[in-house]
């Protein structure tokens, strides 16, 4: 009990402002840094503890070809690359100019998150995000922009995973296959149009606000002004056929190119599987990896990648080391690479990442 003319101690210290947050949370920017590099550390580790064990596969690894190990990494390069030019495909297509490099810095630095954070898809698209929106996109662009780049990267593996599923001769259901391609469609469709013809959503969005302001018993204009700012960012959106063809044609690139990185690791170590496996492996690793239970798929993805080589031809000794290689070159070198390249870019701007963070969480638009 407080004494008379003292003040309780919980009432004499103010609540934490929102700058003063941001500053406690800046002042652990390492700790997802030291995380990173533990988990690559560990991979490193664990690779040269199990090396020697690998019996057969080491016998394939000491015999390995060099030469298509640098092919294995010229492809992985090719592969972002093809994803970057997207990126800046898209983006361009909304009036937000960015070189080539810049695109790829922020792909390899958000590819490095992805694959060794926990939780690294937040971290991964944050950060893209924030990027985007310092290059001079709008919250809504930056946006549509990440959810453009998903769509067409997701499109473009179903094709693979349908081509390689025909090749290899399995039955696939015409209606399955037709409704899986038409929901893509339709979605990159719908993303699409509303880009062009946002102000066919304005009477919408009137009519949603209406009823739920009538519902909630808000004033009948609550939130009118906002779906407005938000229609006009929008229509800074011009995504022609011309945009749209390149873009998929970039992103056929970064998927083929990936699909070569993982055949020149098999090449690597003596292994010949099938086309259509190789692209049913690819595939099935891909879509496993989605699942968010390790940061790169630790563990599992490997797992499905030796499967599903073996079963496309190669042996286990074999399989097993093309993951080995394969998984050095797209997990850990391109970890390592875009770390590098965060700390070199992008490391000087984390103090602007972090006001960014606090006029967020204030509700304002920086840039805009």
């Amino acid at each position: 009990m407080a004494l008379p003319g003292k003040t309780p101690w919980r009432l004499r210290r103010p609540p934490p402002s929102v700058a003063e947050s941001g500053r406690v949370r800046g002042r652990f920017w390492w700790l997802k840094y030291v995380l990173g590099l533990a988990l690559i550390t560990l991979l490193v580790v664990e690779g040269t503890l199990l090396w020697p064990k690998l019996n057969e596969s080491w016998q394939a690894l000491t015999e390995i070809h060099w030469g298509w190990v640098a092919a294995c990494i010229a492809a992985q390069a090719v592969s972002l690359s093809g994803y970057a030019s997207v990126q800046q495909r898209l983006l361009n297509a909304a009036g937000v100019v960015a070189g080539h490099l810049k695109n790829l810095s922020v792909i390899y630095a958000s590819t490095a998150m992805a694959l060794t954070l926990p939780a690294g898809q937040v971290f991964s698209t944050a950060f893209t995000y924030k990027q985007t929106r310092k290059w001079g996109a709008t919250p809504i662009v930056a946006s549509w922009q990440l959810a453009m780049c998903g769509v067409i990267a997701a499109a473009t593996l179903a094709l693979l995973g349908a081509t390689g599923a025909l090749a290899f001769g399995t039955k696939v259901s015409p209606v399955t296959l037709t409704i899986s391609i038409i929901c893509v469609a339709l979605l990159f469709v719908g993303l699409r149009y509303i880009a062009q013809n946002p102000g066919s959503l304005e009477r919408l969005g009137h009519w949603v606000l209406a009823r739920y302001n009538s519902f909630r018993g808000n004033h009948p204009d609550r939130g009118v002004s906002r779906w407005s700012e938000i229609l006009t960012q929008l229509d800074s959106v011009e995504l022609g056929r011309t945009d749209t063809v390149i873009a998929f044609g970039w992103s056929a690139i970064h998927r083929v190119a990936d699909v070569a990185c993982l055949g020149f690791a098999c090449w690597a170590v003596g292994a010949h599987p099938s086309f259509a496996g190789l692209l049913i492996a690819f595939t099935a690793a891909k879509a496993v990896g989605s699942i968010p239970l390790m940061p790169g798929g630790l563990g599992y993805v490997d797992t499905a990648l030796i499967t599903a080589l073996t079963i496309a031809g190669a042996t286990g000794a074999q399989a097993l080391a093309a993951v080995f290689v394969y998984r050095m070159v797209s997990l850990v070198l391109v970890a390592l690479v875009g770390w590098v390249v965060f700390l070199i870019s992008f490391r000087a701007t984390h103090r602007d990442d972090a006001d960014m963070t606090i006029d967020f969480e204030r509700g304002e638009q920086p840039g805009v």
